[in-house]
């Protein structure tokens, strides 16, 4: 199992505890403490790539905030609004 793999676990796991005054849910993790997890001093595109392809694997979206990271299930954006190319046209000329 890679580091990815690993730390995808843990951040998933997280997600169905409790924690920060909320029974389970999305959560946002410091970078300190991703790199930590990861076992690196700093992270690069190709890590937060990879930990977000690991984490999708398990039904969690990883978004990056530049100083923190968001970690969501995927699932909650399945009832999200969709656009269509009509509504494109009209969206653009409002701008």
């Amino acid at each position: 199992m890679s580091s990815y793999e690993a730390a995808a676990d843990v951040l998933a796991r997280l997600y169905g505890e409790e924690f920060g005054g909320k029974p389970s849910g999305r959560y946002r993790i410091p970078q300190k403490l991703l790199r930590e997890l990861l076992g690196r001093r700093r992270l690069y595109e190709e890590d937060v790539t990879a930990l977000g392809r690991a984490l999708l694997e398990r039904g969690f979206v990883l978004i990056d905030m530049d100083s923190f990271f968001v970690v969501m299930s995927a699932n909650a954006f399945v009832n999200y609004r969709r656009v269509s190319k009509e509504a494109l046209p009209s969206a653009a000329a409002s701008c």
